[in-house]
């Protein structure tokens, strides 16, 4: 087994390390547990206070004990922040503990809006000052109304603006999920009026052909014994081109189908020219397939190489068509970059939906996806009866 070089290690443990934070950072449950850990780690360093205090009966264990209590409040926090919110509101009476209530503040803008979130503040500042004025209440909390108000007042706006700022960012990406969902469905649409289009064209043209050779057929048994036969068949391939034509209502706007397999060396062609050089592999009984198959092996390797060229630029992009059996077996590769592109690459993140919507309409397979060094493109369908 080969040994790794030292620096690729530490690369590899770090994507994997950063892999597994981003991975927790989309837990909401992991979240809260962090934040209800971090919020005791900060009031356990109060501990030896509260033991100390002679306002309240806790020693050392019990303050750590009802602390706990408190921040566990926190997992709770995207259901009944108003409840985290009160027990805050509790603390800080009972003990005057002012960290909770910064992540409940938070909690009211971030799960609850800006309404919440002010109407939270209001409280918090109001109730705090109410204690401020009752006997007991700490020096090192502010001894005088102008240090009490720049230490609670701005705990209390900048906790929740923070929330609120993030509620906003949530609204955000939520407004984008469904925008790219929406894209995808329309991907998929179109790709379907494609198909649409193609099967028309292709299944169309053949049942136009056997339409007419019934009819020379016909004519020439005039007389005969098959010739109504003749007629009946090919009356029976008008119809089924009329249903076609009443069922798929949409095409496309250019009325041309999809090329098939013939066109891949200008599509390599024109890859290489900007830039992606392709080494390009067809087998000969690929030729055999249906224009439909031969339709979607277009449509996946037009898509992977407009990709490549996007997210790899200058890398060289291998393609290859095979039979195997009664399978067909597209396979496309390209290595990552080694660097980010200067500027981000304008895509609307469809192009693979539309990719797989073609195979799987044919009944095929498809991934896509990367590995350790390359991004692989892999669609697989039945290569049917053969020409």
């Amino acid at each position: 087994m080969r040994t790794l070089p030292a620096a690729q290690a530490i690369r590899q443990a770090t994507a994997t390390a950063g892999r597994l934070c981003g991975r927790w950072s989309q837990e909401p449950r992991a979240v809260d547990v962090l934040a209800a850990l971090s919020a005791f780690a900060l009031m356990s360093l109060d501990i030896p206070g509260l033991a100390e205090a002679e306002d309240n009966s806790l020693n050392g264990p019990l303050a750590a004990l009802a602390l706990a209590a408190g921040a566990s409040s926190l997992l709770l926090r995207r259901r009944t922040s108003w409840l985290t919110y009160a027990i805050a509101l509790l603390f800080l009476g009972w003990l005057h503990e002012l960290t909770l209530a910064q992540f409940a503040l938070y909690s009211l803008g971030r799960y609850r809006g800006r309404t919440a979130g002010t109407l939270g503040v209001v409280g918090y500042v109001a109730f705090a000052y109410v204690m401020f004025n009752l006997p007991g209440w700490p020096v090192h909390r502010g001894d005088t109304l102008s240090s009490f108000l720049s230490l609670v007042v701005p705990i209390g706006v900048l906790a929740a603006g923070v929330g609120v700022a993030a509620n906003r960012q949530d609204l955000v990406r939520a407004l984008e999920a469904q925008r790219a969902e929406t894209e995808t469905l329309h991907a998929v649409q179109q790709e379907r009026v494609r198909i649409s289009r193609d099967v028309h064209d292709f299944v169309g043209r053949e049942l136009t052909l056997l339409s007419v050779r019934s009819q020379v057929l016909a004519r020439r048994a005039a007389g005969g014994p098959f010739e109504d036969g003749f007629e009946e068949l090919s009356e029976t391939a008008r119809s089924a081109h009329r249903m076609l034509n009443e069922i798929i209502v949409q095409r496309g706007t250019d009325g041309a189908p999809t090329p098939g397999l013939d066109a891949l060396p200008e599509l390599a062609a024109h890859s290489a020219r900007a830039g992606s050089p392709v080494d390009l592999r067809i087998d000969d009984e690929a030729h055999r397939l249906s224009p439909l198959r031969q339709a979607a092996v277009h449509r996946v390797v037009q898509e992977c190489l407009t990709n490549a060229a996007k997210h790899a630029p200058g890398e060289r992009v291998t393609v290859h068509v095979a039979v195997q059996g009664t399978h067909l077996q597209i396979t496309v590769r390209n290595p990552l970059p080694t660097k980010a592109p200067s500027s981000p690459p304008v895509s609307a993140g469809t192009g693979t939906t539309g990719m797989a919507e073609r195979v799987r309409a044919v009944g095929g397979t498809f991934t896509a996806g990367p590995t350790d060094t390359t991004y692989e493109v892999r669609a697989t369908l039945s290569t049917g009866e053969l020409t």
